[in-house]
């Protein structure tokens, strides 16, 4: 199979740009057993610049934050609930904050279901996106999609209402 890996320099676009891009591609993970599984990307959430109040971003730079000011195509993975850790990619230029949260990939729904089925943890924290444990494959597949507001940011002000979800058409599960 000829090599489709998405190079970094993919992710290094404004978010908004990006994320629809994403739709249709594949999630690559290879576990530590060798095997590798292919993931139809159908779901991602767009968060972008510390002005927009539910990125993690918002509070400026932090320890936990600081990967996000990197140039885009790396991997930002943080634990909610203590349970699950949810998949990010960092978009844009160098010391502009955004990614892209990894919602759903085909039969699988739901970002902490994601992250647990690919096995995540904190040892992605920072890997490359074009790496060797996970990567993102291009796809011949332009799917129409629909934007709709973002989950669970009711904290975010008028922040909550951006319809920067980005979803397969026949994909959306209410």
């Amino acid at each position: 199979m000829e090599n489709k890996k998405l190079p970094a320099s993919f992710f290094q676009r404004d978010a908004l740009e990006v994320a629809p891009e994403l739709l249709g591609k594949y999630l690559v993970r290879k576990f530590d057993s060798g095997d590798i599984h292919r993931f139809r990307i159908t779901d991602v959430e767009v968060y972008r610049g510390e002005e927009d109040k539910a990125c993690h971003a918002s509070k400026g730079r932090t320890k936990r934050t600081e990967l996000m000011y990197a140039k885009g195509g790396r991997i930002y993975v943080y634990l909610i609930y203590g349970l699950y850790w949810l998949l990010n990619i960092v978009t844009g230029e160098e010391n502009n904050p955004q990614g892209i949260m990894i919602r759903g990939v085909e039969n699988i729904d739901g970002p902490g279901r994601v992250g647990k089925y690919l096995k995540l943890d904190a040892d992605f924290y920072g890997e490359s996106i074009a790496g060797d444990k996970l990567w993102v494959e291009d796809s011949e597949e332009q799917p129409s999609y629909k934007t709709c507001p973002r989950v669970g940011i009711d904290y975010a002000g008028e922040w909550k209402d951006m319809e920067w979800r980005f979803v397969i058409d026949d994909s959306i599960k209410e």
